[in-house]
């Protein structure tokens, strides 16, 4: 990236570039910046699922700023399903009666149970089974 293009501009066709590739819209995704170690920028995507409207965790990125941070991010989309394992989890909310299935990307089952709990009270939500999905 060039001085002379501004880091906004930028940002937004990346993230466009991120939500197209998944086939998400914009309602669907949300990109949350935070200050890491070493005056790095970490970088949470967040998906929304539209069914039950609730966010998990999709993947976190650590650059050297927004963009380096974003462009990680875009890399991770277009290869995480070479790379990571899909999980399928069956939870509930405590005190509600309604059963949501999710699905998620992960490494492992931790990784898959980390984004399913990600902003969220575990002593909330009840996990009724993880699976490890066939390869297709």
């Amino acid at each position: 990236m060039d001085s002379s293009t501004d880091i906004h501009v930028e940002a937004a066709r990346i993230q466009k570039e991120i939500r197209n590739y998944l086939g998400l819209g914009s309602s669907s995704v949300v990109f949350e910046f935070h200050a890491a170690d070493g005056g790095r920028t970490k970088l949470d995507m967040i998906t929304i699922n539209p069914r039950h409207s609730q966010s998990f965790l999709f993947h976190s990125t650590t650059g050297y700023d927004k963009i380096d941070s974003l462009n990680k991010m875009l890399d991770y989309v277009k290869d995480y399903k070479e790379k990571e394992s899909s999980y399928t989890i069956q939870w509930a909310i405590r005190g509600e009666r309604d059963l949501h299935t999710s699905y998620f990307s992960a490494p492992n089952i931790y990784g898959a149970l980390e984004k399913l709990y990600y902003g969220r009270d575990m002593n909330q939500i009840t996990v009724f089974s993880v699976v490890l999905n066939p390869i297709s």
